[in-house]
């Protein structure tokens, strides 16, 4: 990704690209490269050999209690309760 601001920017992309309800991640292949993806219903990334890093629920009842319909505040505060050191534990 570059840098963090280009991952979030990128994250925040799938994000707002994805309709309806699912997750979007980022995961790691076999190879160990990241990525970022979506995924729709209850469909998860290690069905597809992908090992999950970090995961955002998009569907609409993980934000509506204190976002309503704002999909995209949620997405922004998101990154605010990140624990990074356990997401830094999922890369090694």
């Amino acid at each position: 990704f570059g840098t963090f601001m280009s991952f979030v920017i990128e994250f925040e992309k799938e994000c707002k690209s994805l309709f309806g309800s699912g997750y979007v991640w980022l995961v790691e292949n076999v190879k160990g490269d990241l990525s970022i993806i979506s995924t729709i219903n209850a469909n998860n990334p290690i069905t597809v050999a992908y090992n999950p890093i970090l995961c955002i629920d998009l569907w609409e009842h993980a934000y509506y209690l204190d976002y309503k319909n704002d999909r995209t505040t949620y997405v922004e505060n998101f990154w605010k309760f990140i624990d990074w050191n356990i997401i830094n534990e999922r890369l090694q």
